[in-house]
């Protein structure tokens, strides 16, 4: 990035309130270099003098006041038109303000319609850190001191880089606000860990023994505080029972539940791209029809009653699967799979079929049928690529709640994953586990919402060209 860019750059974000504050907090020297060298050339700042002086001129003519009255006019209109209801001495308040920004840009106009600023340059933030750049000691030292505001102006050149650190950003604050959200509701529920752990026979003494330890003893505040601290640092502390590393433990289940979740995801898409497909291409078929029967009769069946069949069926009477899940055996993931799977299929194929029949009769199928193209590229390039975007999000959603763990299958199964150990500890209620498992989901399904949306730019062109503009 050459030092012409990055003054531009620093200029377009320093306009924008949120990232003026992230470039003061990630590079406050530079922010402090260049805001003490904007305060001394302010004092002599000609363009300032000469636009003050041509404001003032304007609104001795009379200019302030009709702009007041127009925009007076404007906000009684919007808030009318909004059925708001707000006091005259705010409508006033707002006006004043828009005659205010009205005239100031006016004498602006007017003044380079003259010629008066031709001599002259406006002192800002901006252009004083245009100057510093041009001294290469301030250079070298800024980049070493302020790297991490270097590094955001970079990204933010970028759109989709931009979009996605913001998207980022944003997930800290959702990470803390459910974390907020489930500690306050852990809080206030009536259920007593002590008393679940230990038994209805421990004595007080037990229990407040044991409130002490974990800190449930303290005020909500103090406990909220630890939680966010907890999160800040990565350390989740350990499990009311068992007092095993919660960190440890997710993790140790995480794979399992990765793999569940990858081989249902394949039998979903096995089953339910090409029947809803067929479907669409073929609408009130035979096929059609019995597609979408057996789909809805695939979001009929409780997970629970279908692994229960199989495995009587195809574990108990003809012995060809185990029963129960088996670590390092990939073949007891096949009844799992196919239960998870099978249900997701119809919700993917009813989605698929529906996003088709949407396109299947737009002006450019017909137009790319007209030309000659073979059926086979028209139905999966044209009609299947231009029906993807509400196809991708259902698949997204349905993999991120996998992700969470799928519990009643995973408790069918004997699949001692992240959903099942969850759904466990939250009886007790098992703070830290119920806390850390809320925290895990929401990462994932914002993570997964993150990464839909960037599949939607490299697949539809349209969404591609407003991230380049973003």
């Amino acid at each position: 990035m050459n030092k012409k860019k990055m003054s531009s750059t620093f200029a377009r974000m320093y306009r924008n309130s949120q990232y003026r504050i992230c470039l003061w907090i990630l590079g406050f020297f530079t922010m402090l270099v260049t805001f003490f060298t904007y305060k001394s050339k302010k004092g002599k700042d000609q363009f300032a003098k000469i636009l003050a002086d041509l404001k003032a001129e304007y609104e001795r003519q009379g200019l302030k006041e009709q702009f007041y009255k127009e925009a007076l006019r404007q906000v009684q209109k919007k808030n009318e038109y909004f059925k708001k209801k707000v006091s005259e001495s705010e409508e006033k308040k707002q006006a004043e303000a828009i005659a205010e920004k009205n005239l100031l840009q006016y004498s602006r106009d007017k003044a380079k319609e003259r010629g008066e600023m031709s001599n002259v340059s406006e002192i800002t933030m901006a252009s004083c850190y245009e100057d510093l750049l041009a001294n290469p000691a301030f250079l070298a030292v800024s980049v070493i001191l302020s790297l991490p505001m270097y590094i955001l102006m970079f990204l933010y050149v970028r759109p989709i880089a931009k979009y996605v650190t913001e998207r980022l950003f944003l997930m800290i604050f959702v990470l803390f606000g459910v974390t907020w959200l489930v500690f306050t509701i852990l809080y206030i529920a009536p259920m007593d860990p002590a008393t679940n752990i230990l038994g209805p026979t421990a004595t007080q003494e037990q229990i407040d023994s044991f409130n002490k330890v974990y800190g449930l003893d303290q005020p909500y505040l103090t406990q909220l505080f630890t939680t966010f601290k907890s999160l800040i640092t990565f350390d989740l502390g350990n499990s009311y029972q068992g007092n095993e590393n919660v960190i440890v433990a997710l993790m140790s289940k995480f794979p399992v539940t990765l793999m569940v979740t990858f081989w249902s995801m394949l039998v979903a898409l096995i089953i339910s791209i090409p029947a809803g497909i067929i479907s669409a291409i073929k609408p009130y078929s035979t096929f059609d029809y019995l597609a979408m029967f057996i789909a809805l009769l695939g979001l009929s069946i409780p997970n629970f009653w279908l692994g229960l069949m199989l495995i009587l069926q195809f574990s108990i009477e003809l012995g060809w699967l185990p029963a129960t899940f088996q670590p390092g055996n990939a073949v007891s993931f096949i009844i799992p799979a196919i239960v998870i799977g099978t249900g997701m299929s119809a919700s993917i194929a009813r989605m698929t079929r529906s996003s088709m029949l949407e396109v299947k009769n737009s002006d450019y199928i017909l137009t790319a049928r007209s030309k000659g193209l073979m059926e086979k590229k028209v139905v999966l390039k044209h009609i299947l690529g231009n029906a993807m975007i509400p196809i991708i999000t259902m698949v997204g959603m349905s993999f991120s709640n996998l992700m969470g763990g799928a519990a009643v299958t995973e408790k069918v199964s004997g699949i001692n994953g992240i959903g099942s150990y969850i759904v466990d500890k939250q009886f007790i209620p098992d703070i830290p586990v119920v806390l850390a498992g809320v925290v895990y989901i929401s990462f994932i399904v914002s993570l997964m919402n993150l990464m839909i949306d960037i599949l939607y730019a490299l697949i539809d062109p349209r969404i591609k060209s407003k991230m380049k503009n973003y």
